[in-house]
Parts: structure tokens; sequence; C-alpha cells
């Protein structure tokens, strides 16, 4: 699975942590930026991953800014994506088993590294359940501009 992945200063440091984290468990990261926590404009960022995952360059991306809010509105902007904020590992759960999230939104200023590193998991390793929800991603998508 390639994950690229990406922050503003208010994510970088928990960016840095979960990448870490999936190299060493053997995924293929890229990471987009930023590369500090000198403050930089988060739509810059989350536009260039959103519309990599949407082009198929990445099978799916991880954002990460101060409370998640900010990326998950951008990347929701670009057709295809399908961006969850989640705060625990069940919403990560149900964002993959119900709306096929391609994207997941992090607060690093919200949530800590151990709880970041259960969610990314748990998202990661969740499969889309399809079924009666396959209509609706399509009902998503079809509304898409």
């Amino acid at each position: 699975m390639k994950i690229l992945i990406a922050s503003d200063h208010g994510g970088y440091r928990l960016k840095e942590t979960i990448k870490e984290i999936l190299i060493r468990k053997g995924f293929d990261v890229a990471d987009a930026g930023c590369e500090s926590e000198e403050s930089v404009h988060y739509p810059v960022f989350a536009t260039d991953v959103a519309e990599k995952i949407a082009e198929g360059k990445y099978d799916r991306g991880i954002l990460f800014c101060g409370s998640g809010i900010g990326m998950s509105i951008v990347a929701n902007r670009v057709k295809g994506i399908r961006a969850a904020l989640c705060f625990d590992p069940l919403t990560a759960q149900l964002s993959r088993e119900h709306n096929d999230s391609n994207i997941l939104c992090l607060g690093g200023r919200i949530i800590g590294p151990k709880m970041a590193e259960e969610i990314v998991l748990k998202w990661l390793e969740t499969p889309f359940l399809g079924g009666r929800h396959e209509e609706r991603i399509k009902m998503i998508d079809a509304e898409a501009k």
C-alpha cells in the first residue's frame, strides 16, 4: 500500500512520529511536507495530497494539522476524496467500513502519538464493507463537482 502523508506546522511532530512507525512496519510512505514547525498554509498540502490520491498515484493519504479540521475541509473539496477526521480507532474503522475513506485527518494538537498510532493502524487494516454502503458512496461521487 502506497501512503502519502503531509502536515502543516501544527501537525508536523505527529506526522514525523507516525511516518517513522509506518516505515518501521513496512509501509511504502511518501512525505509531501511540511519540513518543520515553521508556519505554513495547510490548504497547499491538503490539496496536493488529495489530488494525488484522487489521481490514483497513491492508495491512501494521511493529513495532519493542529485540529485536523482544516485539512479535512480542504481535502474533501477534491472530487473522489472521502477524508475522515478521526479521534479514536472506532471512528477510523467506521470511516473505512461505511465510507471507504481514502484520506485520514488527524489533529496534532488534539491527540497524542499512541492514540494516533492506534487510529492509523486501525484505519489501514480495515476494509470497505461495500454492500449497502457502495450505493451511498456512488451518491457522494455523483454529487461532487
